[in-house]
């Protein structure tokens, strides 16, 4: 029993140290990941290719209400037996216009949600190649501390190194 404890005590001994050898070399930094998803240029590009969808499906959109407007404006011109024909039309047209915004919502939603995700991964990726070739032990993401020194903020390398990547694919 007491060579246990006695081992016991050498053992959280040695982790100390070992600790206190870690926290000597240990080389950590964070970074702003707001800013780096914001300002890399393939999210300012797919922002811009989203952008154009939604004024797209906005277009397709305004254009079906329109029809419906037509179809509304010409019932009080109907006659009586004409009207339940035109009434007919109408809630087709509306069942055809709620379909359509579901389906281009539900489209657009996936589409962003892929390439955020994407994007989140490529980041990860250049962050731990970074860590790795500058022998960081720990990259945090900023919104987990309270206070980080900024000699220890990485995030202008992280977002220099994705943007020149960017580029380089794109040629």
């Amino acid at each position: 029993m007491k060579m246990v404890k006695l081992l016991a005590i050498i053992f959280a001994f040695l982790l100390m140290l070992s600790g206190a050898s870690f926290a000597d070399d240990a080389k950590i930094g964070f970074l702003d990941l707001s800013k780096v998803f914001d300002q890399y240029e393939k999210t300012k590009q797919f922002d811009t290719v989203l952008q154009g969808k939604h004024n797209e499906f906005e277009k397709e959109r305004n254009a079906k209400l329109e029809k419906l407007r037509e179809v509304q404006g010409k019932m009080a011109l109907l006659k009586e037996e004409e009207k339940s024909k035109t009434e007919e039309e109408m809630e087709k047209l509306r069942t055809e216009i709620m379909e359509f915004d579901r389906q281009n919502k539900t489209d657009l939603t996936k589409e962003r949600d892929e390439k955020i995700r994407e994007i989140l991964l490529e980041i990860e990726k250049v962050v731990s190649d970074f860590a790795q070739k500058e022998n960081y032990k720990m990259v945090l993401n900023d919104r987990v501390l309270i206070y980080g020194d900024k000699v220890l903020d990485i995030t202008e390398p992280i977002l220099k190194t994705l943007n020149e990547n960017h580029s380089k694919t794109k040629k």
